[in-house]
């Protein structure tokens, strides 16, 4: 309603579109659905001209996120494009900056503040990282999971709200000295897939654009990559499908479903973690190899045997003698 106070504008019509009395407006803990919340969102959007809804101090005209996202997807994967976006939304948006960075195996986007948003600090926070997060689902047609999300403002009384909004841990931090930032954390393997859109899905998701766009992505196209790295370097933490599930964040159901839409199954994952590992101790040491066995978790020396020639076509001692000549058995 902010919005449309500094139009001076009346919010009638949007609050009809969305089936919304005007006397919740200023009832204390009124709550909405999604779906209202879209069509206030897509009616004030398009009555105001202004995609920001009154939080930017230069109004963004009706279509001007379509246009961020037109001009990213040539871009050849989604590191590339989010740079893109984020450079080219500074060139419509003045009062705020987003950037990507890299920190080792984690990513972050960040929003900082230019100048101070006061009252409407939470609302741009929340709106512009949830666009890109949606933004970047939609551009690799998948589900990106959050490892964290950082807001600089006090937790308000709907917290309750904020998991739905960004899947993951949410901190608030309240600003206390230098410009406010607000961060989405990820795996930044994510940053290297490539985007999959092109200007048929983008005109078929302008359609509708607003609806909240990363519920519908079930499949995470990195899940695979997550799996095998928490099964190599947290083996004692992932040894049920519940264990590793947990780990993930996901529940075990969700965890099977996804992998197999992946084309994948925890058991091929294990399978390829536990040949990885039983290689590298067959390449680099001296262990016999009842204790190779053990250490990439089978029951007996005569198991591990028989599924290290399903493998590779060689018994373990074969396999070892190649890599190392000198080697006994």
């Amino acid at each position: 309603m902010k919005a449309y106070e500094q139009q001076d504008r009346d919010p009638s019509a949007a609050l009809q579109a969305a089936q919304i009395e005007p006397a919740q407006v200023s009832q204390a803990g009124a709550r909405i659905t999604a779906a209202q919340m879209e069509a206030l969102s897509g009616h004030a959007m398009q009555e105001l001209d202004d995609e920001s809804l009154g939080w930017s101090r230069r109004r963004l005209p009706w279509g001007s996120y379509g246009m961020l996202i037109r001009a990213s997807m040539s871009a050849p994967d989604l590191g590339v494009a989010l740079k893109r976006w984020c450079r080219h939304h500074g060139l419509i948006c003045d009062n705020v900056t987003l950037r990507v960075e890299v920190q080792g195996q984690d990513a972050c986007i960040v929003l900082q503040e230019r100048e101070p948003l006061g009252a409407m600090r939470e609302f741009c926070m929340v709106w512009l990282l949830r666009n890109l997060h949606g933004v970047a689902c939609w551009l690799i047609d998948s589900r990106l999971a959050l490892q964290c999300t950082e807001l600089p403002f006090a937790e308000p009384a709907h917290a309750d709200v904020y998991p739905t909004i960004f899947p993951g841990p949410v901190l608030f931090r309240p600003t206390t000295s230098g410009p406010a930032q607000g961060r989405l954390w990820l795996d930044a393997r994510y940053l290297a897939l490539p985007i999959r859109r092109d200007e048929k899905t983008l005109r078929q998701m302008l359609q509708r654009a607003l609806p909240l766009t990363v519920l519908p992505y079930r499949r995470d196209r990195l899940l695979q990559a997550q799996v095998r790295q928490a099964l190599l370097e947290q083996p004692e933490r992932a040894r049920s499908a519940q264990d590793l599930a947990s780990l993930l964040n996901l529940s075990a159901r969700t965890l099977h479903r996804q992998l197999r839409e992946e084309g994948g199954s925890l058991q091929n994952l294990k399978d390829e973690v536990r040949r990885t590992r039983a290689m590298d101790l067959l390449h680099r040491s001296r262990k016999p190899i009842k204790q190779v066995a053990s250490a990439v978790g089978f029951l007996n020396e005569k198991s591990f045997i028989r599924a290290f020639k399903g493998w590779t076509g060689q018994s373990p001692a074969a396999w070892r003698r190649q890599c190392q000549p000198d080697a006994a058995a």
